[in-house]
């Protein structure tokens, strides 16, 4: 989307700015021959959705930029999310919060890994931790109704909402990660980044299937956790070194400004920057602060540097904005605190509220049909 001017060419004002320019003086009520109709105005006319005319996911979407609501707002998106992908100058950052694997929802982010819509990924431990059960070949089951949580607590069951994970597979994956670190050079660093490749090759010598660090690992894509202790995989990593104290060994160190310094050098050196969201939460905004964490350096520190701020931005979370955390704040919000291009200067955004497990599927399958030359328009 290039710069906005409500001027046409030759300095002449766009359609329907003359008209709008005539109402500010104008008082008492109305003249019905005055009224007028949208194309006066310049104004987009909307459609029916006609399912006849849709062959692809990607034509759904197109037509639905034309209806209302939420369907207008995923219709955006996919137009969004194709240039952020097709633009290869873009770094395009990825960011995932809330139960997404459990949901079943991991193998959508391997597509969008695996097929280089995103260069990087910033994800909570959970989405992380349970996926790995799911990539190790162990299962997530449907809850049901005729067990209360008491009950499900002595059986093993954790719930999230209507799934449950077992906790016999948080235990196998805690044998899995305890062998792992058992192997990490005694001098190194930890860091959530490192973590997450060590992981990911793991997964690479298994005949397990797909998963989102086996994918993350093969095509190269940094996975950052910045609140790694808040999850199971955290929870494991503090076990290991209260085993190594009691043994009078040396625990791992974990430092995670590794994973901030690490994550802000790849963005110094983007030419452009893009951001695609599920949830919120402290993915979200981590990935985000790096721009103004850029900013202070120059700033405070008297470095030299371009100014850094999202050019593209899709996100998919229900949370209002109204509530006031960062997973219902507008990109018009991150604006202000320097975040993000504004639209006037060439930003292009969408967001979509609604439930990620009904229209994240859709969305991708739609732009990857474009990308792949089936769903062209």
């Amino acid at each position: 989307m290039g710069d906005h001017d409500d001027k046409g060419s030759g300095g002449q004002r766009a359609p329907g700015q003359e008209l709008i320019a005539g109402l500010g003086a104008k008082e008492g009520p109305r003249d019905t021959d005055e009224f007028t109709d949208g194309e006066a105005l310049g104004l987009e006319a909307c459609a029916p959705v006609d399912l006849s005319a849709c062959r692809s996911f990607s034509d759904l979407l197109e037509q639905m930029k034309a209806t209302a609501f939420g369907g207008r707002q995923l219709g955006e998106a996919a137009d969004v999310l194709e240039a952020m992908v097709r633009d290869e100058d873009c770094l395009v950052v990825g960011t995932f919060s809330g139960a997404m694997t459990v949901a079943k929802q991991g193998l959508v982010l391997c597509d969008m890994i695996d097929h280089g819509m995103v260069d990087i990924v910033i994800s909570t431990g959970a989405l992380m931790a349970h996926g790995l059960i799911e990539a190790t070949g162990m299962r997530h089951y449907k809850a049901s109704a005729d067990l209360d949580d008491r009950q499900m607590y002595y059986l093993g069951f954790d719930r999230v909402y209507d799934t449950l994970e077992l906790e016999k597979n948080l235990d196998d994956l805690e044998v899995i990660f305890k062998r792992l670190l058992g192997e990490w050079p005694e001098d190194e660093v930890a860091s959530s980044r490192a973590l997450c490749d060590l992981l990911g090759r793991h997964l690479l010598g298994l005949d397990s299937g797909r998963g989102i660090l086996r994918s993350a690992t093969e095509q190269g894509v940094p996975v950052y956790v910045p609140a790694f202790t808040d999850s199971e995989l955290g929870l494991d990593f503090a076990l290991e070194n209260r085993r190594r104290s009691q043994q009078g060994a040396p625990p791992i160190r974990f430092d995670p400004f590794l994973d901030l310094e690490d994550y802000t050098a790849r963005v110094e050196r983007a030419k452009r920057l893009g951001i695609f969201t599920i949830g919120g939460g402290v993915p979200r905004n981590w990935a985000q602060q790096v721009c103004p964490y850029i900013d202070l350096i120059a700033t405070r520190q008297g470095a030299t540097g371009k100014l850094h701020r999202f050019r593209y931005g899709v996100r998919i979370c229900p949370e209002p904005v109204h509530w006031g955390g960062l997973s219902g704040c507008t990109y018009s919000e991150g604006v202000s605190w320097g975040k993000f291009v504004p639209p006037a200067e060439g930003g292009r955004y969408a967001e979509v509220a609604a439930d990620a497990t009904v229209v994240w599927p859709l969305l991708v399958k739609g732009v990857l049909e474009r990308l792949s030359g089936d769903g062209d328009r």
